[in-house]
Order: C-alpha cells, then sequence, then structure tokens
C-alpha cells in the first residue's frame, strides 16, 4: 500500500462502531479518522464531530471516504449524498433496506468513478476461506444453518431492528447467508419458509428455511433471536468427503481431519479489503445474501408469535 492515509468519516456510533469499526480504523495505518457523524451519540476525543452529513460536508474538515454504520433504513440518502461528493463509501451489513435501492448505489459509484464496499464481516472470519477451498468440486449431500442468539445481549435498545426494513432475526442471519453464498460451490435458492413474528413486532424474532441449490442439494436453516445461554453460530456441511462444520460464526474450522481456529480478525479484514479497493478504484457489492432475505419476505409464510419487548 502506498499514498497518505484515506481520510475517513465514521457516520453512526451505536454498539458496532465503538466495537468494531472505530478500532479496526485505528489500527490500520491506510486511514486517519478525520470525523465522526452521529444526531445521537457524543464523538471521538480530538476527532471533529457533527450532528448530520449535511453539516460535516458544509463545515467539516476535508474527507476521502465515509462509513456508514447508520440502522440500513436511512443508509441510502447518506450513501447517495455521499457518492455525489465524489467520496468512497463503505456500507456496514446490511447494505440498505431493499435489494434495489442498493443496486441503484452501486450504478451511482460506477458513474461517479468511486469506491462503494458492501462490507460482509463474517466472510472474513478465520474458518471461512479454508471451507470454501476445502467444499470446492466436492459433491454436497446436505447442510444445515444454525444461526440462534439473545438479541438482548447483541442489540440491547436497538427499536429500529424490529421496524420494516430492519430485517429483525435476518440482522444476524444474513451474516450466515453471506457464508453460505461465499463457500458453497453452487447457487441456490429459497423453496420454502415460515416467519415468526411477535405480536407488537413488524420484525421475525424466529425463522425456519428450505433452500435448495442448483444441484439438488437441500440446505436448511434455523434462525431464533431468543437463545439464552450459549449462543450458536453453526453451518455443516455433509459432503462426499466428509462432514465440514463451521463454528463460532466462522471462527472455527473442523474437518475430517483437522481443526483450524484462529483469534477473530474480521473487522481489520474488511478495512484491509476497503484499502485495496479504494487505492485500485474497484467497487465489491454483493447482494446475494440480501436477496435471500428479500425472498424469505415474499415467499415465506408469516405466523404471528406471542409479543415480545426488551
Amino acid at each position: 500500500m502506498t499514498g497518505a492515509p484515506i481520510r475517513l468519516a465514521v457516520v453512526g456510533l451505536g454498539k458496532i462502531a465503538h466495537d468494531q469499526h472505530l478500532p479496526a480504523i485505528a489500527a490500520n495505518p491506510g486511514f486517519d479518522l478525520a470525523a465522526t457523524v452521529s444526531p445521537h451519540h457524543g464523538g471521538v476525543a480530538g476527532t471533529p464531530h457533527f450532528p448530520s452529513l449535511g453539516d460535516l460536508l458544509a463545515v467539516g474538515p476535508a474527507i476521502d471516504a465515509v462509513v456508514l454504520c447508520t440502522p440500513p433504513q436511512v443508509r441510502y440518502d447518506l450513501a447517495a449524498q455521499a457518492l455525489a461528493r465524489g467520496l468512497h463509501v463503505f456500507l456496514e451489513k446490511p447494505p440498505g433496506a431493499t435489494v434495489a435501492e442498493v443496486a441503484a448505489l452501486s450504478n451511482q459509484a460506477q458513474a461517479s468513478g468511486v469506491t462503494l464496499f458492501a462490507g460482509w464481516h463474517s466472510r472474513f472470519a478465520p474458518g471461512v476461506e479454508p471451507a470454501r477451498e476445502w467444499l470446492a468440486g466436492k459433491r454436497l449431500d446436505r447442510v444445515a444453518i444454525v444461526w440462534r442468539e439473545d438479541v438482548r445481549v447483541w442489540h440491547p435498545g436497538q427499536a429500529w431492528i424490529w421496524e420494516p426494513g430492519g430485517l429483525g432475526v435476518f440482522d444476524p442471519g444474513i451474516n450466515a447467508l453471506s457464508i453460505a453464498t461465499h463457500i458453497l460451490p453452487h447457487a441456490f435458492f429459497l423453496t420454502a419458509a415460515t416467519l415468526s413474528i411477535p405480536a407488537n413486532r413488524a420484525a421475525p424474532i424466529a425463522a425456519d428455511l428450505v433452500f435448495r441449490d442448483t444441484a439438488g442439494t437441500a440446505i436448511t436453516m434455523d434462525l431464533d433471536f431468543r437463545q439464552t445461554g450459549p449462543q450458536s453460530w453453526d453451518i455443516t456441511v455433509d459432503t462426499d468427503g466428509g462432514t465440514l462444520t463451521l463454528s463460532s460464526g466462522g471462527a472455527v474450522l473442523h474437518l475430517p481431519d483437522a481443526t483450524i481456529a484462529h483469534d477473530e480478525r474480521e473487522y481489520p479484514g474488511l478495512y484491509a479489503r476497503f484499502v485495496d479497493l479504494i487505492r485500485d478504484r474497484r467497487s465489491e457489492v454483493d447482494t446475494r445474501p440480501l436477496q435471500l432475505v428479500a425472498d424469505a419476505f415474499l415467499r415465506g409464510r408469516q405466523q404471528i408469535v406471542e409479543a415480545f419487548d426488551d
């Protein structure tokens, strides 16, 4: 990597920004945190802070790129505003509230000659790429995805996640789909789904889904936001060469003759990729995980379950 550090602004300073983005930026010499933006949270000591992206662009320091860590429902307008100013844009997952708006942003970025990066962080878990390599060329017999976590632990007080466009249990579930679309050798599509929606919410708290790949392999997916105690983030693939299991969200890979486990490096990996994309003037916008979620809402059967309160 060569050249001066990329001057970066982080827009949205909720839990994910503080837990993951800000430490990864600080550790990457390719970036300089030039500003932060949030109407609801304070900034970072020593860094200019603004209540809106418009305020930053009007009177703030010069920047080269923005990272959007806002809820997905408001992300399109912010991204479009940044792209119109010739800024590179990093979209936290999911990249938008709809597939069509992400496609529109991709077209805008291409026309502007800047980078748009849809950051699927789970693809940078240490077991994911070795899993993809091991599965290449194998016959798949069955795939089972179990992604269960406690929403009160991971999304405390985040009311947006229960609103239309917030995805509900698909907010974590889309991480599993981002891995599956990357490691499985064949494209796959939804054949059936049941979405469990609390009586007082607009988004599902649990879902059971069935997919089929183009080779005829069945893929099942079990999502639940109500799991307490140990959390479950597992993908199991039965093949003609034995069984592969990705656990702990992709951090640990179990193969028939080996186990691979490394320290978590998802967000450092994302920012290393973002640097490379900007330097090369390329975009990376994969909407397949979001499309599969949209298909679940399109084709899935909805059932109302008991009310849920944080």
